[in-house]
Formats: structure tokens, C-alpha cells, sequence
């Protein structure tokens, strides 16, 4: 089992309802932009900010099933999958990260699956959860 996050370019999602949000997740969830999914270069510039900041503290997964954090990044999205061991540090890294470069985030793993957009003050809300 895995814990996943996902951190989103506010502007590209629909934000003010939950069902449009959740088809618009799973579009991108398809992963078929046609690029590979492990490069943040096809990223926006936020995304990759983002990106390379929490490599740092979670690095990536090198191997299918070896320790690290597995990231698939796409044009306007990162998803991110977590060792349960590392819940509460990812967590609190990725909503903080994700609040001071403007990004949505999409807790992905709660059972109310919170969806968080940025609140224009350099911290982030609740637009919607189950």
C-alpha cells in the first residue's frame, strides 16, 4: 500500500465543484499527454519549483519496488506516492510546499480526499472534499 498526494496547476483544473474536478483528475490520471511522466521539464514553472524542492527531503524511487517516492508528472499535475512509513512528513511537506508555489493539492489517499487551492495569501483552502 502506498499514501499519494497529488499537487496540480490551480488555473488548469476546474476548482469551484467537486465533479468536475474529479473527471478532470481522472483525465489526467490516464496519463496520455505523449511524453515520458519522470522528466519535471514538461512541467510549468511552479510544478518544477515544486518539484525540486521536495526531491530533496523524498527523493525518487530508482527502482518499481525500491524505497523512495514514486513521482509521475504531467504538464499541469505531480502524483506522488509515498511509503506509509513517510505519511505525516509528506503531508506536511507537500501541502507546505504546494501553498508557497501557488499549487493546488489534491490529498488523493484521505478518505474525504480535500482538495486544496491556493487562497492568493501564500497559504491554501478547502475548495471541496467528499
Amino acid at each position: 500500500m502506498s499514501y499519494d498526494l497529488m499537487v496540480f496547476a490551480p488555473d488548469a483544473a476546474p476548482a469551484k465543484k467537486r465533479g468536475p474536478f474529479l473527471d478532470w483528475y481522472d483525465q489526467q490520471a490516464e496519463w496520455e499527454e505523449g511524453h515520458g511522466y519522470d522528466d519535471a521539464a514538461v512541467s510549468t514553472p511552479a510544478l518544477r519549483a515544486f518539484y525540486d524542492e521536495l526531491v530533496q527531503s523524498f527523493p525518487a524511487q530508482q527502482a518499481d519496488d525500491g524505497p523512495g517516492t514514486d513521482y509521475t508528472i504531467g504538464q499541469c499535475v505531480i502524483y506522488m506516492t509515498f511509503e506509509w512509513e513517510r505519511v505525516d512528513d509528506a503531508y506536511e511537506a507537500v501541502f507546505r510546499l504546494a501553498a508557497r508555489h501557488g499549487l493546488g493539492f489534491f490529498d488523493v489517499s484521505s478518505d474525504l480526499a480535500e482538495t486544496w487551492l491556493p487562497d492568493a495569501k501564500g497559504g491554501l483552502y478547502i475548495a471541496h472534499s467528499d
